[in-house]
C-alpha cells in the first residue's frame, strides 16, 4: 500500500515555498534526456548529483531503480525479484519497464539522467523503442573517458570508515594517521570491489560490452567526450559547457 501524502498544512512554510521556487524554476528549464556512460571510477557518482541539480533532473540509477521495485512490490518489482531470486540476471525489458515507469513521475518531467543502462548495445536498443513510443528521444550522451591505468590508480587507493561511510584516498585524500578514520581512530577498510583483480574484470566487462554502445550513440553525433582524468571541478565546468550548446 502506497504511503499517504503528506498534509501540506503540517509542512514547515519554508520548505513549502523552497519547493515552490524550486519547480517555478525548473518548469523554465529546456528537457533533457541524458545517458551517462563510463568505467568505474571516472566520477558519474560525482557529476550526477551536480546536473541533477543544476538541470531540474531525476537520477536514475539502475540498481537503485531494482531495489527500489523490488521494495514497493511493484507488478514489476515482484517479477525482478523472482529472476533474483532464482540467481538469474533481471531481463532487459524488465529493466526497460521499471526505467518506462520511473520516467513518468512528476520528479522526471523536465528529464532524466541515466546512470548504469544501457550496459549493450541491445539494451540501448531497446531503451530506444521504449522512448520512441512516448516520441522523446536521448537527446545527449556524457562519456567519461579517461584511461584504465588512472582508474586502477584512484580506485585501489579507496579507504573508508566503514560505520560513517567517510571515504579517504592514499593518494588524493588521505587520513591523518594512515589506515585510520579522522574522527573516530577506527581503523579504515577497503570494499572488495576496489582491488586490482575486481578492477581489471569490472574493466575488461565495460571494454566489451559498453564501449559499443558510444559507438551507437556516436553514429547519431550526440555523444559528448569529457576529459574524466581532470578535478572534478573542471569536468563540472565541461559538462556544462556541453549541456549549456
Amino acid at each position: 500500500m502506497a504511503a499517504a501524502a503528506p498534509n501540506l498544512e503540517d509542512v514547515p512554510f519554508f520548505d513549502l515555498m523552497s519547493e515552490l521556487i524550486r519547480r517555478f524554476k525548473c518548469s523554465y528549464r529546456t528537457h533533457k534526456r541524458l545517458i551517462l556512460i563510463g568505467p568505474p571510477g571516472s566520477g558519474k557518482g560525482t557529476q550526477a548529483p551536480i546536473i541533477k541539480d543544476e538541470h531540474c533532473l531525476c537520477h536514475l540509477a539502475t540498481g537503485d531503480m531494482l531495489r527500489a521495485a523490488v521494495a514497493a512490490k511493484t507488478h514489476l518489482g515482484i517479477k525482478a525479484k523472482e529472476a533474483m531470486d532464482k540467481g538469474e540476471l533481471v531481463s532487459d525489458d524488465l529493466v526497460v519497464g521499471i526505467i518506462d515507469e520511473a520516467i513518468k513521475k512528476p520528479s522526471c518531467q523536465t528529464g532524466f539522467i541515466l546512470d548504469g543502462f544501457p550496459r549493450t548495445v541491445v539494451q540501448a536498443q531497446k531503451l530506444d523503442e521504449m522512448l520512441q513510443e512516448q516520441g522523446v528521444k536521448i537527446n545527449k550522451v556524457l562519456n567519461f573517458a579517461i584511461d584504465d591505468t588512472i582508474l586502477e590508480e584512484r580506485i585501489t587507493g579507496r579507504w573508508i570508515h566503514l560505520s560513517s561511510g567517510r571515504s579517504y584516498h592514499t593518494k588524493f585524500a588521505p587520513s591523518k594517521i594512515p589506515g585510520a578514520d579522522d574522527v573516530t581512530g577506527e581503523p579504515l577498510i577497503q570494499r572488495k570491489d576496489d582491488t586490482a583483480a575486481v578492477l581489471k574484470s569490472r574493466l575488461e566487462a565495460f571494454h566489451k560490452q559498453t564501449e559499443p554502445v558510444i559507438d551507437y550513440y556516436a553514429k547519431r553525433g550526440i555523444v559528448a567526450n569529457l576529459h574524466a582524468e581532470k578535478r572534478p571541478k573542471e569536468v563540472t565546468a565541461e559538462v556544462e559547457k556541453v549541456l549549456s550548446s
